[in-house]
């Protein structure tokens, strides 16, 4: 069972920024997971929420801002806002990457960026929206793409498998036992997030899902060193 570190390793340091990603990938993550969005001059930046206000020092829709100001933000502990290519230059070798396509028209910048790096081998791109990661298997059918499904319905695990997803992750409050078995049954990669108790870890491992995607990698991954 592998372990992804959500947006580095969010209930630990900074989310989403160089010093997280390097925190989960000491601790031996398989993944890490980020989100990447826009600026007004349509550089990619890595942040979750549309706006800067809740992780930054600053306030206002990531769209409306100047890469260059994003630049200028403390993200925490001092830490800058990152570009995709950094967080790309981080993991290069050593984890894969969750890159989701959170903002608004980020494909092909996403897609880009990943091919400079080198690294269409070692990135999954994913996305609540579904035509986001079309759009990415649209561009180039030999990337990897992964559904996100809250909580799958009757025929989305089907679809997920049809748009060519390698896997899909379920809030694991909604996960359960059938949903593994039909991932399994399609040969898909099941990964529930994010659990960030020990009780709720080790539940999703008796359940047998594949990955658990983490607030706290710290705490799942020194339990899987005991056993």
């Amino acid at each position: 069972m592998y372990v992804v570190g959500h947006r580095g390793a969010a209930a630990v340091l900074p989310e989403n920024t160089v010093k997280g990603f390097r925190y989960a990938i000491d601790l031996g993550v398989t993944f890490v997971e980020c989100d990447v969005h826009l600026t007004v001059d349509n550089h990619l930046v890595v942040m979750h929420d549309a706006k800067v206000d809740r992780t930054t020092n600053s306030s206002g829709a990531i769209r409306e801002h100047s890469f260059e100001t994003m630049r200028g933000l403390d993200a925490g502990d001092g830490e800058q806002v990152p570009t995709l290519g950094e967080v790309l230059a981080v993991v290069k070798g050593k984890v894969t990457l969750l890159c989701e396509l959170k903002g608004e028209g980020t494909e092909h910048a996403a897609v880009d960026t990943v091919k400079e790096h080198g690294m269409s081998d070692e990135v999954v791109f994913t996305s609540f929206q579904t035509d986001r990661i079309q759009t990415v298997k649209r561009i180039d059918d030999g990337l990897s793409i992964g559904a996100i499904l809250p909580s799958p319905g009757k025929d989305d695990i089907q679809k997920a498998k049809d748009l060519g997803a390698v896997g899909f992750g379920v809030n694991y409050r909604n996960l359960c036992l059938r949903m593994v078995e039909e991932a399994n049954d399609l040969g898909l990669d099941i990964r529930a997030w994010n659990p960030d108790t020990l009780p709720e870890q080790k539940a999703m491992i008796g359940l047998g899902v594949d990955g658990i995607s983490t607030n706290r990698p710290d705490i799942l991954m020194s339990y899987l060193a005991k056993g």
